[in-house]
């Protein structure tokens, strides 16, 4: 029995250390397909840290393209984990259709800059969400920011943010000025005198023009002057406070400006619009005076570097000043939106292109002023000979709250030619215009009230 058990226990004890042996047994080697999944893992490590890309669009203004290819470098320099592709070859009248194919069906831009007039639309359209607050706070833009950037917000929430904002001012040509026999450095400070030297810079050939004295050209910038200069000026103000009435023609001061705005054209003939290419004639030394924002400057000091010009703040009358004050500004897309890495990207580089430092890169590029108050404070900007008119304007520039400001800017266009091209009376115009923007904002608030 004893024998027995002890023959049992050495059966087990000898069974025990086969399996511990059997355990400690090196690995047979792994079949082929394991060894090459193992070396496929470096690869994979490797992809995830690629740089993430995103796209930035803008349409193509050579100025801005540069200054944008500048701050795209110096961002990958301090992001090296995000790329940013920059497509800029669209031109200006297609880029809302390039916008409107793309970002719905989810390719294309991450991050694409817009007139501030066409963010209504495109937050209607679904093209851009919010910014998120953390990064952007709303203080933060009210105290940083230029007073006319609080126009980004849209139903209490921030859209867009500009890196730079633009006022307008008169462009004066001195050669021309001087050899119609006035002083270059005495350029038109009222409207009176802006009449008075354009009649006198004119230069006429036939029904055509040697020297365009100044033209109004509402596809311009002349539309802006109209709407928040020439009524303001009049006594009329542009749009009720809550911006649902549009109160062009609500007296007769507004009827007088819009007779102001003709009357370059229809009584004093200083130029015509259906004859002049803005702002290549200004460019080419055919026009003497010329309304225009503060990003032509960049233009001017790339194409026509040689050109001897100066620029004044707009004409005032009844004793007032007044500019428009815009800006085009940036927003992240749905596309961004849609995935949490591209969005976190997007958000990191707009914070960088809104930064003081690209403020101050953009107005030496571009020309346009810095949306941020600490680079707009610079007083070496108020002195500048170009650039110190439109700095000075940023103090009483207004910003229109535009439903479409395509549309709103068609209105003013069809009723000038109206009257300038088919004789129509331009008192049923100016109203046929107020009626056709009225009819705009009627829609767009019947939605939100």
């Amino acid at each position: 029995m004893f024998k027995s058990r002890k023959a049992l226990l050495f059966t087990f004890l000898l069974a025990a250390l086969m399996l511990v042996a059997a355990c400690t047994a090196p690995a047979a080697p792994a079949p082929a397909a394991e060894e090459g999944a193992a070396a496929e893992a470096p690869a994979a490590e490797a992809a995830a840290t690629e740089p993430i890309e995103i796209e930035y669009w803008q349409y193509n203004f050579g100025p801005r393209v540069d200054a944008m290819n500048e701050l795209i470098k110096q961002f990958e320099a301090e992001n090296p984990d995000i790329k940013v592709i920059q497509n800029a070859d669209i031109p200006y009248d297609n880029y809302r259709d390039k916008i409107a194919a793309s970002v719905p069906a989810g390719v294309g831009p991450d991050v694409a800059t817009l007139f501030y007039g066409w963010q209504t639309a495109w937050v209607d359209a679904g093209y851009i969400v919010p910014l998120p607050e953390d990064a952007f706070p709303p203080e933060m833009v009210a105290s940083d920011f230029s007073p006319m950037v609080q126009a980004s917000f849209f139903d209490g929430q921030l859209y867009t943010l500009p890196t730079a904002v633009r006022t307008l001012a008169l462009f004066y040509n001195k050669d021309l000025m001087e050899a119609a026999g006035l002083d270059p450095e005495s350029p038109p400070t009222t409207l009176q005198e802006l009449e008075e030297q354009a009649v006198q810079c004119t230069v006429r050939n036939g029904d055509g023009y040697d020297v365009f004295g100044f033209v109004v050209n509402p596809a311009g910038q002349a539309h802006h002057w109209f709407r928040e200069v020439l009524l303001r000026q009049f006594g009329q103000q542009p749009y009720s406070d809550d911006y649902h009435q549009v109160l062009w023609n609500a007296s007769q001061g507004g009827y007088d400006a819009w007779n102001e705005f003709l009357k370059f054209e229809t009584e004093l003939e200083t130029g015509r619009r259906d004859l002049i290419t803005e702002p290549d004639d200004f460019l080419a030394g055919k026009v003497c005076f010329h309304i225009d924002g503060s990003f032509r400057l960049g233009t001017i000091a790339k194409n026509a570097p040689d050109l001897n010009f100066g620029v004044t703040e707009l004409p005032e009358y009844n004793g007032i000043k007044s500019t428009f004050g815009s800006y085009w500004t940036h927003g992240i897309t749905t596309k961004a939106a849609a995935d949490p890495a591209r969005m976190e990207a997007a958000t990191k580089f707009l914070q960088f292109i809104t930064t003081p430092e690209a403020g101050r890169l953009w107005v030496d590029m571009v020309g346009e002023l810095p949306a941020q108050l600490e680079a707009a404070s610079d007083p070496a900007l108020l002195a500048d000979p170009k650039l110190g008119a439109f700095v000075a304007g940023l103090a009483y520039a207004h910003s229109t709250f535009f439903v479409d400001e395509s549309k709103n800017r068609q209105a003013i266009i069809d009723a000038y030619d109206a009257v300038v091209l088919n004789g129509a009376d331009p008192a049923e115009e100016l109203d046929f215009a107020v009626q056709t923007v009225q009819e705009m904002l009627d829609e767009f608030w019947a939605g939100r009230e």
